[in-house]
């Protein structure tokens, strides 16, 4: 039987995304919930502050940018904070899942595409039920308040992706594994929509189930992806496309329709009444529809950024040969050296001249 010794190779444990080194799920789970406590404490701050600021100083169409801008700061900060506290090695963007890719362009794109269809497949039924009124306001004053619109709704989008999916949804994938986190974050986006103030005759139920299928998509876009690209791509499009390019309420606000006011009048279940397409009965479809769009879209993502790199591995396999093989090179090493006395040289031959008496003519 041939010697077989096997040496397994086993890779060291390196810190995994954010520089993170082993620690308690406990601690995990606890950062989780202080990121989602701060950002609701970010929000009342941060409106606090802008009207405050609004008082003593005329702030007029620039207040709600002041107040997504404190939201976004204090978020950081707070963010920041919490890195700290758990010793987190990478630096800042790549804890908070913004790290620099050279197709992070692209990815906030496929998001942003896949927001602004789901934006024209909810609206689409209204406008064929035609129950859709739109009136138009071409004032240069309505050009500016659609630029504010839209970096609102950026830094909006921005702050809720960076304290839901690129810091807290980390920590909970670390304590709990992707798809229990992905569903205590469905859970929890559901509990936090049954206690928001909604305008009066918003369909209960549809509400409820868009905000749920929304945060699911939002977590398969960073599961997909490891990054908040995607995240924040797909939510800015689909608030930017509801509330400013075709100017229905977001979310029961009307704010944000400048260039673009639309009033829906038909019945709630497919219009959404007062709070917009978000509670909506086919927006539900629509969003079903949208997670094998995603998955399909990503599939490029999904393979470069989380799958785990491959590293050799297998086992070191060292093969003893032949005995008969060993004796007859032993044998070859151990034999006399050849006398060189006793071999056949040949040597060159001398040169020859004509022979002797013949006379050149």
């Amino acid at each position: 039987m041939p010697d077989l010794t096997t040496t397994p190779s086993v890779p060291p444990t390196s810190p995994g995304l954010g520089g993170r080194l082993p620690r308690p799920r406990s601690l995990d789970f606890a950062l989780f919930v202080a990121a989602n406590l701060w950002y609701l404490c970010a929000q009342a701050l941060s409106a606090s502050a802008a009207s405050a600021l609004g008082m003593n100083y005329d702030l007029g169409d620039w207040g709600p940018l002041i107040e997504a801008a404190l939201l976004l700061l204090l978020l950081l900060c707070g963010l920041a904070l919490l890195r700290r506290i758990e010793c987190r090695l990478a630096p800042l963007r790549v804890t908070l899942g913004l790290p620099r890719r050279a197709t992070s362009r692209t990815e906030w794109a496929t998001g942003a595409a896949i927001g602004w269809g789901l934006g024209v497949a909810a609206v689409l039924p209204m406008a064929l039920a035609r129950t859709l009124n739109t009136q138009l306001w071409m004032a240069p004053r309505a050009f500016q308040l659609l630029g504010l619109g839209l970096l609102t709704l950026a830094m909006t989008t921005l702050a809720h992706a960076l304290a839901i999916y690129g810091y807290g949804l980390q920590r909970l994938i670390d304590a709990a594994g992707p798809v229990r986190a992905t569903l205590m974050v469905v859970v929890l986006t559901a509990i936090h929509a049954a206690y928001l103030a909604t305008p009066y005759g918003t369909p209960y139920g549809t509400r409820m189930m868009v905000a749920m299928l929304m945060a699911l998509l939002l977590a398969l876009c960073w599961l997909r992806s490891h990054g908040l690209w995607l995240v924040w791509g797909l939510s800015f499009a689909w608030a930017a496309s509801t509330g400013v390019l075709f100017g229905l309420p977001l979310n029961g606000e009307i704010g944000y329709g400048s260039i673009v006011d639309t009033r829906a009048a038909g019945p709630a279940w497919l219009t959404g009444g007062d709070y917009g397409p978000a509670a909506a009965l086919f927006t539900i479809f629509c969003f079903l529809a949208a997670i094998p769009i995603l998955v399909r879209a990503t599939s490029d993502y999904a393979w470069k950024y989380t799958h785990p790199p491959l590293i050799p591995g297998g086992y070191d396999v060292t093969i003893a040969p032949p005995a008969a093989h060993v004796a007859m090179e032993q044998a070859a090493e151990s034999a006399q050296a050849v006398d060189p006395a006793s071999l056949v040289q040949i040597q060159p031959s001398a040169a020859q001249g004509p022979p002797a008496g013949t006379a050149s003519e």
